[in-house]
């Protein structure tokens, strides 16, 4: 079992705070923490959103292929010295490590991607859970977008539209969603029957 869990793809979430004069500053380091992870074996990608203009708080998240990949890149001199340059722009306010789609339905907690994780709900269930976030998102990205980017290709509008969802649903709907379903996704009593 041990084995498995190091081969998953692991995302680690950070949320940073930053003073919004420095946007410019904040911007150069996390392209700049981004092209040095680029060059370590089994990473994945990296993306990261402010939830508004003058917002201090920065989400992040990178992807590496697996737990022992992320720790090469945790442990090396270049992160270190990434982090380093940083100091007194940047503060870290929350770290997240998830393995696979199933971790964004656990309750937010730290923990070490080495640790068994906890019994994931069934696949049906995560999709139902999906569902009722991106359905109400998609159509109101229909009524809104849709009538901005008539006229434009296909391949326009559905850029636009996965640009401007896909952040939404990872860092507002769906947390909300899960949360709110929590007790049916771990087949617990709904909270108005105890």
């Amino acid at each position: 079992m041990q084995t498995a869990i190091h081969q998953l793809p692991v995302t680690v979430a950070i949320t940073r705070r930053a003073d919004p004069s420095r946007t410019a500053e904040m911007l150069a380091w996390v392209r700049a923490g981004a092209a040095l992870a680029e060059d370590f074996p089994g990473f994945l990608g990296v993306g990261w959103i402010r939830p508004g203009p003058g917002s201090t708080d920065w989400h992040m998240l990178y992807r590496f292929a697996d737990a022992e990949a992320l720790r090469v890149w945790e442990e090396s001199s270049q992160r270190r010295w990434w982090l380093s340059s940083a100091q007194g722009m940047v503060e870290h306010t929350r770290v997240e490590k998830r393995t696979g789609i199933e971790g964004w339905f656990d309750p937010p907690r730290e923990h070490s991607v080495a640790e068994p994780a906890p019994a994931a709900p069934p696949r049906w269930k995560q999709a139902v859970t999906i569902w009722v976030g991106f359905f109400p998102l998609s159509l109101l990205s229909a009524v809104t977008l849709g009538h901005l980017l008539a006229g434009q290709h296909v391949v326009v509008r559905t850029l636009a539209s996965t640009l401007a969802l896909t952040p939404l649903m990872t860092y507002v709907v769906l947390p909300r969603v899960t949360g709110s379903l929590q007790w049916w996704l771990q087949g617990r009593p709904a909270p108005w029957r105890r």
